[in-house]
């Protein structure tokens, strides 16, 4: 064997571990394990902070109503804020805008839990709720943005990446809710969002000091002084996938309310917290399937394929008998999840230009908010009316929307080169 070959079957073999071992060796690239970590923490609100309100307000009024109302407030505050915040990260720096960011969340949690304690006005709770909600940080955008950042110019490592953050997200959804439940209902009322604003905290400072692996700022070409030729959103997929996005956080509300409304009717309520479980730990298991492979179809119509299977899955949840054959199902169904928010956030990574691309993926996360929020307080009514079938139905129709919407707009999800910058936005340390 000459040395030639012997390198080329090195490579061959050092591919083949890689291969198999993605993930770890993501979470070996130097800066990322921290990166990752921190900002596992630093989200763990996404699941904790708006439960935690409608547990802290409910125990204090009495009234759910206006439990949700308040938590819904949080939403829409959060849905309207984020975007720009992940702007301005893009321009000034991720660091510096955390830092602010964590320091009027700080404030605002504590002076809405505090006048909550003190049973204030109604009026009072809704804005200082709106605010807290509004600027509550959420990394899961950066993070992601650090990973493209340090993995450009590997599509399949940074496949990788996307995947192994949309299973911290399930992760998240699995552990959070469960936790700031135990801790509302078994410890005080005030320690369930107290420990989520905690979290956010302290994972958002630890993450915004890591400098090493932070973006470059990427301010707007000063040259672009004519407003008619920028172009409104920060990738032209945002026209398709922000209404499909809107509807499918309509649809996963849905499931979830839909799932609890049916345990409760045949007289299993604690076992909804398994079947939401299962769910959840479906979508990981896909997730970690789908990013461990290359894939030769196009990202777009990867995208509109998983999103449809996990509407098919959702459809099948109407026809269910029980239990048993409701968490089985939802353990297939599940699978799709992951794959469908990876391909979306992939194509967005790979359409935007760099100066926006943290704001690009924060569109996603802002439109599920407000399908979270829209889509709850109509299958909440549903549910009270007719049943946990009729939910199911709803969540089922919001699907099949996305996936139509999806279909008359695939030419947006078309993955082309992002236009280059024409000016010089930063340094070789921009990757660093």
């Amino acid at each position: 064997m000459t040395r030639v070959d012997a390198r080329a079957d090195d490579r061959g073999h050092e591919a083949q571990v890689i291969r198999r071992n993605l993930y770890l060796s993501l979470l070996r690239t130097p800066g990322a394990l921290a990166f990752s970590a921190s900002g596992f923490v630093g989200r763990m609100s996404m699941s904790m902070y708006g439960l935690g309100t409608v547990l802290l307000i409910a125990s204090i009024t009495g009234r759910y109503g206006l439990a949700g109302t308040v938590a819904g407030a949080g939403s829409i505050g959060y849905a309207v804020l984020s975007p720009y915040i992940a702007q301005l990260a893009d321009r000034f720096g991720q660091r510096k805008v955390l830092l602010i960011q964590v320091a009027i969340f700080t404030v605002a949690s504590v002076s809405f839990i505090g006048l909550a304690d003190l049973r204030a006005p109604f009026g009072v709770l809704l804005v200082t709720g709106a605010v807290a909600g509004g600027f509550m940080p959420s990394t899961g955008n950066m993070v992601r943005t650090r990973w493209s950042g340090l993995l450009s110019d590997d599509q399949q490592r940074l496949h990788g990446a996307f995947a192994l953050e949309s299973v911290n997200d399930e992760l998240i959804f699995v552990v959070g809710p469960a936790l700031v439940t135990l801790l509302a209902t078994q410890v005080a009322p005030v320690s369930g969002i107290g420990t989520a604003a905690g979290l956010a905290i302290i994972g958002t400072t630890l993450f915004a000091l890591q400098r090493r692996t932070e973006p470059a700022p990427r301010p707007r070409p000063e040259h672009h002084s004519d407003r008619s030729r920028r172009p409104s959103l920060p990738a032209p997929g945002l026209v398709t996938l922000s209404p499909a996005f809107l509807f499918l956080g309509a649809m996963f509300v849905t499931v979830d309310l839909s799932s609890v409304a049916f345990a409760t009717q045949l007289g299993h309520r604690p076992l909804a917290g398994l079947i939401l479980g299962t769910y959840a730990l479906g979508s990981a298991i896909g997730g970690l399937w789908y990013g461990s492979r290359s894939w030769r179809a196009p990202v777009g119509r990867r995208f509109i394929t998983t999103a449809a299977l996990v509407v098919a899955g959702a459809t099948a949840f109407i026809f269910m008998p029980n239990l048993p054959a409701l968490d089985g199902t939802c353990l297939i169904a599940g699978l799709s999840i992951a794959p469908t928010l990876i391909a979306g956030y992939a194509i967005l990574e790979r359409q935007a230009v760099p100066h926006r691309r943290t704001e690009a993926m924060a569109w996603l996360g802002s439109t599920i908010s407000v399908g979270v929020a829209c889509g709850s307080a109509i299958a909440g009514h549903l549910l009270d009316v007719y049943g946990a079938r009729a939910g199911y139905i709803f969540g089922a129709s919001c699907g099949t929307i996305a996936v139509l919407i999806c279909l008359a707009g695939r030419r947006k999800l078309e993955v082309m080169p992002a236009p280059a910058p024409q000016a010089d936005l930063g340094g070789p340390h921009d990757l660093a």
